[in-house]
């Protein structure tokens, strides 16, 4: 899982890995030179070789150093890089419903700490276990050349250490993977928290939700503590098994050199050696543990890379020539849906056309399937049966791109993109001019708004410098700058005063005759404008006409309609459109 990161950078992590060995022989190299230095003043020779040999591997050593520093530190950066990039474009190419069951402050955190934890897992330690494995090998070599009993000595505290040490990781990796999940959960329930504050304060839930927070929080901390006393655990093993070494070398030693087995020079070489062995221990020790957090981001990441992705194979699609009364612009044939398999049916067996000029409502019941006609329109959704068809093709012959580049969409919730005003009404189109943006504005009821602001199309847009129906209406501005060949307005004037939403209602019908507009719609003037309105019930089109049909022939439409009617009077008298005169008119005799 890790050398899928590493593999692209595998060319200066072999750099990094020789320089890092260089670096280590230069190190097994010091004890034998002072061992010679301590022979020359012994036999009262020159000191200036042993001493030119000393400075020499100390430079060296620096040099090698600082380059492999370099190298390692140019290679975790890389690799984060990569992996965040992996990952944004993962989220932003996945499939929508199964990236939407995933909270999204999980996948920022994905995309941030986890990616981090991967930094040095997938980098420098990888090289400083070979490294650390190398370095003790040559160290427990050299001391095997200086004495074998001694080495005897030191091979059973190492492998004693090494035993204990391999017994703590399953547990620490464990612990380590528990941490980073709940830190994704509190980052997913944090994340639509914040969305969400103004909900939550006036709901009084800040403590309560503050509590669910931390819950995760402190799980996140507790396996954390848990994690941190096994790795202190094994460290501890690691440092004090190599300690007890060096005090039973030095005692052995001392025998040796008494009775003459060995010289002083061999043991203080030796007793160096035994001080070397602690790097590659405490190496290996910090790279194992390191390498299990790196682990188990990688598997985080990696769960993350396995969203199936929208198709990318394009296939050209010709426009067919306006024909007035021709073929549909879209089609559903028989279409049936679900959320997700063995759930209830969203929709079933339903057909709607959808004509190139006019305006089309869909009204129902909340849970009718409303939002699903959308979501199947714009292929974030699959229909388990039947078929979609786009001027007569198939929308499986099409890429969701192909199918997109049609539409326009206004969401109820209104999202928008960061940045300005103008980035926003921009975001679709990037190339229209001023004209056409003062133009739509003007046609949204903007223009005033925006000429008030000190930086005008500049402003950042925030909930602060605007209000949601106004940001409501940036995002119909947006759609209407796309030219679209079908505009889809998920209750696009659920949060506009009455005036602004007859200029709305008008801009709309503007649209409807250049071009399809579907909409869902609850409140009653978008209703009775639409040309056609398709009435839904548990998934399935109870009735179509227009508002006067309706009115006339279905019981559930009547009651719809009375049920806004009496909102409308409850929240101040009629509909300042004139609107709610004529529903009430139409709406008496039922």
């Amino acid at each position: 899982m890790l050398w899928s990161f590493v593999r692209p950078h595998r060319r200066k992590l072999l750099l990094g890995l020789v320089l890092a060995l260089l670096g280590s022989a230069l190190e097994l190299a010091n004890p034998m030179v002072i061992k010679l230095v301590l022979d020359t003043v012994s036999d009262a020779g020159s000191l200036a070789m042993p001493v030119t040999i000393l400075l020499c591997l100390f430079v060296s050593g620096m040099v090698f150093g600082l380059w492999h520093w370099i190298v390692l530190g140019t290679v975790a950066e890389k690799v984060v890089l990569d992996a965040r990039t992996s990952l944004v474009r993962r989220y932003f190419r996945a499939a929508m419903q199964p990236l939407s069951k995933r909270p999204s402050g999980e996948l920022v955190t994905r995309a941030t700490s986890d990616t981090v934890l991967l930094r040095e897992a997938a980098s420098s330690s990888v090289i400083s276990l070979v490294n650390g494995g190398v370095l003790l090998v040559g160290t427990l070599i050299m001391m095997g050349v200086l004495d074998l009993v001694l080495l005897a000595v030191t091979a059973s505290a190492v492998a004693i250490v090494t035993v204990l040490f391999l017994t703590l990781m399953p547990a620490l990796a464990k612990a380590q993977e528990r941490a980073q999940n709940s830190l994704g959960l509190m980052g997913g329930v944090l994340d639509g928290s914040l969305r969400a504050i103004r909900t939550v304060k006036v709901s009084r839930a800040e403590e309560r939700l503050g509590d669910q927070i931390l819950g995760h929080a402190q799980d996140a901390a507790a396996y954390g503590i848990r994690s941190v006393r096994r790795e202190a655990v094994a460290w501890t093993i690691a440092f004090g098994g190599i300690q007890l070494s060096i005090i039973a070398i030095l005692g052995l030693g001392a025998l040796r050199v008494a009775s003459g087995e060995i010289a002083v020079s061999t043991l203080v070489a030796f007793l160096l050696y035994a001080f070397t062995l602690m790097t590659p221990v405490m190496e290996l020790s910090q790279s194992v543990t390191t390498l299990q957090s790196g682990i188990a981001a990688a598997k985080r990441i990696r769960e993350v890379e396995a969203l199936p992705l929208e198709p990318t194979a394009e296939r050209p699609l010709a426009r067919s020539a306006e024909n007035g009364h021709g073929s549909p612009l879209l089609e559903l044939r028989g279409v049936t849906a679900r959320y997700a398999p063995g759930a209830e049916a969203a929709l079933e067996e339903v057909d709607i056309t959808v004509p190139r000029h006019g305006h089309t409502a869909i009204v129902g019941p909340s849970g009718a399937g409303k939002t699903t006609v959308l979501s199947l329109l714009l292929r974030f959704l699959e229909p388990e049966h039947g078929e979609l068809l786009l001027e007569g093709r198939p929308y499986r012959e099409l890429s969701p791109r192909q199918v997109r580049a049609r539409f326009a969409y206004v969401e109820q919730d209104t999202p928008v993109v960061p940045g300005t005003i103008r980035d926003n009404l921009l975001f679709t189109r990037p190339e229209v001019g001023e004209d056409e943006l003062r133009r739509v504005l003007d046609e949204v009821r903007l223009a005033d708004k925006v000429a008030s602001l000190e930086q005008g199309l500049d402003t950042p847009l925030d909930s602060n410098s605007f209000s949601g129906g106004q940001r409501q209406r940036v995002a119909l501005a947006r759609a209407l700058l796309g030219s679209p060949d079908v505009l889809l307005l998920d209750e696009a004037t659920s949060q506009v005063d009455a005036i602004t939403e007859a200029a709305i209602t008008e801009s709309v019908r503007r649209q409807a005759d250049r071009g399809a507009v579907v909409t869902i719609a609850h409140r009653l003037s978008t209703v009775i404008r639409a040309d056609r309105i398709l009435l839904l019930e548990d998934g399935r089109i109870r009735a179509q006409g227009t508002h006067r049909e309706l009115l006339e022939r279905d019981a559930l439409y009547r009651e719809l309609v009375a049920a806004l009617h009496i909102a409308q009077i409850e929240e101040g008298g009629l509909d300042r459109s004139g609107h709610g005169d004529e529903v009430a008119a139409e709406a008496a005799p039922s």
